[in-house]
């Protein structure tokens, strides 16, 4: 009987269902694929193992997961904060370039900073460049005057513009007529990075972000109060919380770890400020925190996921002959299995 309760238990934890449910996720989605290549007339079994050996299986390749995973998790982050007041956050994508482009200002009009002021100072500026960006959509949505699914939806065009012209223009680094680009950073303002490898201190930004959201939302009051919010809004306001408030801080910090994904990428990946900085990072982080359920620990489980599926396009391109569109096959997979796999509310349409 011990030993039965004990198992009922290790079941009941909330970390071994998030497991169970995603590891069941993917095993249907390796048997759906696998049927896709066979039909293709490729080996399954071969696509799988030369996927494994040159990303988890490979030290460089497993680091460039890692290093994939860093802005999905912190747009993930910039999703599933105000979606516990029902928010729709689309923005990460426009959210991620303003937190570059600021980080990018602080980091070219103060190069002769030290670095204990300078490091920190980009990060800051990051924050606040998504964050400003996101709280557009909030005032917007307070005032009754704008879905945010739109306006951030919308935003998202509008910021890698602003970004061009100050590459293309005032920042435009002497010599990149091919290549418009910023001037390199100082090297006190770069992240620094582990291992010989491209994995930079973002990461650990992006857990430590993943474990504030944790403590926000569980453990603290004003995770009650959005949690209301997202129940009631009208019922959360007779009660005295302050909704309007709510939701331009909710999407506001949202949009502020969106922005620290771009400042990682241009401090610690690409060195300077460019104009395709992000291939859609904030576009994935929607959906990795959509299949998540805005759960910590499935975001991280999802990020990590996504990161080996983009980086299963690059290897089965080369060893399989296939063109690098199997990725969006197998993300719209892993979509409709979810879908499937979630209950029908009665009165849905």
């Amino acid at each position: 009987m011990p030993e039965a309760r004990t198992t009922a238990a290790f079941r009941k934890s909330p970390i071994v269902r998030v497991a169970l449910h995603d590891a069941g996720i993917c095993a249907v989605v390796l048997a759906a694929f696998a049927a896709i290549l066979l039909a293709a007339g490729k080996h399954p079994l071969k696509a799988y193992a030369d996927t494994f050996r040159y990303t988890l299986a490979n030290a460089y390749g497993f680091s460039e997961l890692i290093v994939r995973m860093t802005p999905l998790v912190l747009t993930a982050v910039s999703v599933a904060l105000p979606s516990r007041l029902g928010l729709i956050n689309v923005g990460g994508e426009g959210q991620l370039y303003m937190g570059a482009w600021m980080a990018s200002a602080g980091a070219l009009l103060a190069p002769d900073l030290p670095t204990w002021i300078l490091l920190p100072l980009v990060a800051v500026l990051g924050f606040m460049g998504g964050g400003v960006w996101a709280a557009i959509p909030g005032l917007l949505r307070a005032g009754k005057l704008v879905s945010e699914t739109i306006s951030t939806l919308l935003l998202n065009y509008v910021a890698p513009l602003i970004v061009s012209y100050f590459i293309f223009g005032p920042w435009r680094a002497p010599g990149s007529s091919a290549y418009p680009q910023s001037p390199v950073f100082p090297e006190a303002a770069l992240l620094p990075s582990f291992f010989n490898t491209r994995i930079h201190a973002g990461f650990i930004i992006s857990l430590a972000a993943l474990l504030v959201y944790w403590l926000i939302v569980e453990k603290t009051r004003w995770g009650i109060d959005m949690r209301a919010i997202g129940g009631n809004a009208e019922a959360a306001q007779r009660l005295g919380i302050p909704v309007a408030k709510w939701i331009v801080v909710a999407l506001a910090v949202g949009g502020g770890f969106a922005g620290l994904a771009g400042m990682g990428e241009v401090m610690g990946i690409h060195g300077r400020l460019r104009q395709g900085l992000s291939p859609g990072y904030g576009f994935t982080g929607f959906l990795v925190s959509w299949l998540a359920g805005g759960r910590p620990l499935g975001i991280l489980f999802m990020a990590f996921l996504f990161a080996i599926i983009t980086s299963t396009g690059d290897t089965l391109q080369i060893t399989q002959g296939l063109p690098y569109s199997v990725v969006h096959i197998l993300l719209a997979m892993i979509l409709f299995i979810v879908l499937a796999g979630r209950p029908v509310r009665a009165g849905a349409i």
